[in-house]
């Protein structure tokens, strides 16, 4: 994968993450936790970490798509917590991927919980409020099981785009 058509797609990823996310935020989730979602978006990040040749690409689609998601209405609270839960997820997803120990099952539901872990504990320190952690063993479950079907999902893709042309040259790299 030259240089121009990494960019392209991870381009056209960050569109694809942005636009997830937003459609997420239209399905009402009456069957989740209060606050829990289902992490759409975190789909495209497990597909970056499978598809692209440096984790540091997918750092940067999920990035950047907290930053435009922020900016398309997040504001700054939205985007404080979705950086660090972003961020801790990418740093578990990246480590367990790497082993080669973990199917992208494992990969993400590992995300998904941490992603939900980090959360908790800044809203644990900004408020200074012990009690929130009392909300872990509700969203714990909630982020491995989203975790555990977005997993699923790009288990299911990868198969389908391994052949393609641009992507066979970036497991090359």
């Amino acid at each position: 994968m030259n240089h121009t058509h990494r960019l392209v797609y991870i381009a056209l990823l960050t569109a694809l993450s942005l636009a997830l996310y937003l459609l997420e935020g239209l399905i009402p989730m009456p069957f989740l936790a209060p606050g829990a979602k289902l992490g759409l978006a975190n789909l495209i990040t497990v597909l970056a970490l499978y598809t692209l040749p440096r984790w540091q690409d997918a750092a940067a689609i999920l990035m950047l798509r907290i930053l435009l998601a922020s900016l398309f209405g997040g504001g700054p609270t939205v985007m404080l917590y979705s950086l660090i839960g972003g961020l801790q997820s990418l740093v578990i997803m990246v480590i367990l991927q790497h082993t080669g120990l973990f199917s992208p099952l494992g990969v993400s539901s590992a995300g998904g919980f941490v992603h939900n872990l980090g959360q908790l504990l800044t809203a644990t320190l900004l408020s200074a409020h012990a009690g929130l952690l009392a909300y872990l063993p509700i969203l714990g479950p909630c982020g491995l099981a989203t975790g555990f079907l977005i997993g699923y999902t790009v288990q299911q893709i990868l198969p389908k785009i391994q052949n393609w042309p641009s992507l066979t040259m970036a497991k090359e790299k």
